[in-house]
């Protein structure tokens, strides 16, 4: 029998162990490499699409056929709200106004917040009109007010979708009752209420009322999602038998907003559930992440033909992400310098840029400012520079 020396299973032995902690070593660089995986939404069952948005990034943590153009049926009133606001801003209507009421607007079928020819209303009642009671007979007062018709109202709608990138969005009524030629996508309804809330945050201070009063009739907010859950705030809902029931829905949990829209549920219970699901979702397992503050240093240019031949850039504007847990560490920062060809840079001149990366996903840019002036440094100077940067 063949025995093998103490020696040999010293050296077996560790060479065994040194493959064990090759293996090991492989496998935990891969853990540190891989970004982590992405939770599954939750499934909902009978909805046509959906998206769910990041109000501060815009990014979409969820969706389900996005660009589908669907009836809208009362979302299309959150466009009339946003020109009406528009008219309150620059002046064209005063919250306190009067408002006449024609015979047109009377009549408007559907939801009403039943207003009369003779009976006195202001823009602040038509504009709780309009969002709390869905009142169909408010959207057509204030399309009056602003444009002078409903015809030119509808005009402006289209423009203004087009004006804000809504793709494939079209209009041809200002209330949301049926017609063919009426569409939007989900998509379409996120990116409008995120430009709502942003342009005007003071349409939160109406969306969030429970019940609204007006001519000594009391009605209940048309948003389900407002009654039982605290944080949620807006926006609109919509409802007619070829749309299903529709919810744009947003909320404020901890400081960090979110707008999630569902079209066509199966009844407004199934909705709320739906929203409130995708809330719960975004908020386990997704975070936003500040990763530049405005005016931040982010890096130095570099330009022979400068004097000083370097100087600080920053960042125009602040950046933040959203990404699902794990994957924050995983975001590249790239960054570009363009060719000034030693032209005169003064502090705040446009130098170049930086995006940031996710598994070759671009997530956010921003544009590198100077941070200090620079000069051309002549044929001499640039000259000292070459040869002092190779000393």
């Amino acid at each position: 029998m063949n025995r093998r020396s103490p020696s040999t299973h010293r050296r077996r032995a560790l060479a065994s162990l040194a493959l064990a902690l090759g293996v090991a070593a492989k496998a935990l660089a891969g853990t540190m490499v891989t970004p982590a995986l992405v939770p599954p939404p939750p499934a909902l069952a009978g909805v046509k699409s959906y998206v769910l948005m990041d109000f501060r990034t815009g990014a979409i943590l969820a969706s389900k056929d996005p660009q589908l153009q669907l009836p809208p049926a009362s979302l299309t009133k959150l466009m009339t709200a946003y020109l009406s606001y528009g008219a309150l801003a620059d002046g064209r209507l005063h919250w306190h106004q009067r408002i006449p009421v024609s015979d047109v607007a009377w009549h408007t079928g559907g939801s009403s917040m039943f207003i009369q020819p003779n009976l006195p209303v202001t823009v602040d009642q038509l504009m709780h009109g309009l969002i709390i009671d869905s009142g169909n007979d408010a959207a057509v007062a204030l399309a009056q007010a602003v444009a002078g018709s409903r015809a030119a109202f509808v005009a402006d709608m289209n423009a203004e979708a087009a004006r804000l990138g809504l793709k494939g969005a079209h209009y041809t009524d200002v209330d949301g009752l049926p017609d063919p030629g009426l569409h939007l996508s989900a998509m379409n309804i996120a990116q409008l209420s995120r430009d709502l809330i942003a342009r005007y945050p003071q349409v939160l201070q109406i969306s969030r009322i429970h019940y609204y009063r007006y001519n000594h009739i009391t009605q209940r907010s048309w948003n389900p999602a407002l009654f039982g859950h605290p944080h949620v705030d807006g926006l609109k809902t919509g409802h007619t038998h070829a749309a299903g029931h529709c919810m744009d829905t947003t909320i404020d949990r901890h400081g960090r907003r979110l707008i999630a829209v569902v079209m066509g549920a199966p009844s407004w219970p199934a909705g709320v559930h739906d929203v409130m699901r995708l809330f719960d979702y975004a908020y386990r397992f997704t975070h936003d992440h500040e990763l530049l503050k405005a005016g931040q240093i982010v890096g130095n240019y570099r330009d022979d033909a400068l004097d000083p031949d370097h100087f600080p850039v920053k960042a125009a504007q602040a950046v933040w992400v959203s990404t699902f847990v794990g994957q924050a560490q995983h975001i590249q920062r790239v960054l570009h310098y363009d060719q000034l060809g030693g032209r005169p840079v003064t502090v705040g001149m446009p130098v170049g840029s930086m995006r940031f990366e996710l598994n070759g996903r671009v997530l956010a840019r921003t544009a590198l400012l100077a941070a200090a002036p620079a000069q051309p440094a002549g044929t001499l100077g640039t000259l000292w520079n070459r040869i002092r940067a190779e000393l």
